[in-house]
């Protein structure tokens, strides 16, 4: 499978880990931790994306300046 394939299966499957997560903690009236956890998975999501962001702005790099 392609790599950005992966990626976005990845990404999709962190989001309903924690939805699943944060639903749970928020029926047990943890809704701190629920907070928590989706703030994290956020975190998590936002440093898959600006991986791939740096992957694709090295690619146009060397494509553009011919390196």
């Amino acid at each position: 499978m392609n790599e950005d394939v992966t990626s976005i299966f990845q990404i999709a499957a962190v989001g309903i880990i924690v939805a699943m997560i944060h639903t749970v903690l928020k029926q047990m009236g943890k809704e701190d931790y629920a907070s928590w956890v989706t703030l994290i998975g956020f975190i998590v999501v936002l440093f898959m994306v600006i991986r791939k962001l740096d992957q694709l702005f090295q690619e146009i790099k060397t494509i553009f300046l011919f390196q």
